[in-house]
C-alpha cells in the first residue's frame, strides 16, 4: 500500500494547515518540520540565475532524514496548494536545481537548504511558480478500527519567480457574501488579467444598517493570472475586543494596492442576499 500523505500546506494562499508568516511548521508524530521562509517571490531576467536558501527546522529530540523534491501546484477555491510531482504542462520545474535530495537535520537543529532557478534565455516573460517539498519518513500508524496504514508527513515551501517585466493586474470586479467560520462575510471576487500573481492590501471602511462604522482588510490571499477568485474582508478587532457582526446592507469603501496598481474601491453588500448562500453582484 503507497504511504498516505500528510499534506502540512505552506502559505501559498495563507489558508493552509501549517502556521503561515515568517515560518512554516508541520507536525505529524516525530515530523515536527520548520522551513523559513514560508514562501519565496523572486524576481529573475532572461538567461540569468537566482538562487535561494531555505532554512529547516527539526524541532524533534532526535535527528531526523528528510526527502527534498519539487513539485508543481495549483490552488482550490479554498486557496489550499495541491501538490502534483508529476511535471505538469509548461512547469517551469526543469529550470530548477536543488543542492541534494536528502538531507539530515540533528534534534533541535537547522539546516540551510540551496537551490537556484536558471532562467533560459529565451523563457517568456511571465511567471515561474513551483513548490519544494520537505518529505519525512515514512510511519506505521493504528487507526481507529485497528487498520495499520503507512504515513509519511510532507510540507511545501511555494516559489514564485516573475520572469522579465511580469506583473499582476487585478481589478474587483464584484461582491458575494459567503459564510466562513458561520459568519456572513462581504468578499471581493478580485480578477488578474496580468502575468504574475498578485495580493491586495489595504484598509476598507463602511457604516453598516446599525450606524457602526466597520473597518476590514483584505485577506492575503494570491490571485494567479487568468484567476478570478473571492478574498474576504477581515473585520479589524480593535485590540482583540468581542465579534463584530456586520449589519447589511453596507457599502465598503476604499483604497486597495497590489505590486505596480491600486484601485479605489466602493462596493455594496446587499442584506437580500441569504446567509450561507453565496450570491454575487456584478
Amino acid at each position: 500500500m503507497p504511504a498516505r500523505k500528510i499534506q502540512v500546506l505552506a502559505a501559498a494562499g495563507g489558508l493552509t494547515l501549517a502556521l503561515t508568516g515568517a515560518v512554516t511548521r508541520a507536525h505529524a508524530d516525530d515530523f515536527a518540520v520548520g522551513a523559513s521562509p514560508a514562501r519565496f517571490e523572486l524576481s529573475a531576467k532572461p538567461g540569468t540565475v537566482v538562487r535561494g536558501v531555505l532554512e529547516i527546522d527539526n524541532a524533534a529530540p532526535s535527528a531526523a532524514t528528510y526527502a527534498m523534491k519539487t513539485a508543481d501546484w495549483t490552488l482550490d477555491q479554498n486557496a489550499g496548494a495541491q501538490f502534483s510531482e508529476a511535471l505538469a504542462p509548461r512547469s517551469c520545474r526543469p529550470w530548477v536545481a536543488i543542492e541534494r535530495h536528502e538531507v539530515q537535520v540533528p534534534g533541535h537543529g537547522a539546516y540551510r537548504f540551496r537551490f537556484e532557478v536558471r532562467a533560459p534565455a529565451d523563457a517568456p516573460r511571465g511567471e515561474c511558480r513551483f513548490a519544494i517539498l520537505i518529505e519525512g519518513r515514512e510511519q506505521r500508524v493504528k487507526t481507529k478500527s485497528g487498520v495499520v496504514v503507512p504515513v509519511s508527513g510532507r510540507l511545501g515551501v511555494i516559489v514564485y519567480l516573475e520572469v522579465g517585466d511580469a506583473h499582476p493586474d487585478l481589478a474587483v470586479v464584484g461582491g458575494v457574501i459567503a459564510k466562513v467560520n458561520g459568519e456572513s462575510t462581504p468578499m471581493l471576487r478580485v480578477k488578474n488579467s496580468g502575468d504574475a500573481h498578485g495580493r491586495m492590501a489595504g484598509f476598507l471602511s463602511g457604516v453598516d444598517a446599525k450606524g457602526a462604522r466597520i473597518e476590514l482588510t483584505p485577506a492575503s490571499l494570491p490571485i494567479l493570472p487568468g484567476e478570478v477568485r473571492l478574498i474576504p474582508l477581515v473585520v479589524d478587532r480593535p485590540d482583540k475586543g468581542p465579534a463584530i457582526h456586520i449589519a447589511y446592507p453596507i457599502t465598503i469603501r476604499g483604497k486597495l494596492s497590489w505590486p505596480g496598481g491600486s484601485a479605489e474601491i466602493s462596493q455594496p453588500f446587499a442584506p437580500s442576499w441569504p446567509p450561507g448562500v453565496i450570491a454575487s453582484s456584478k
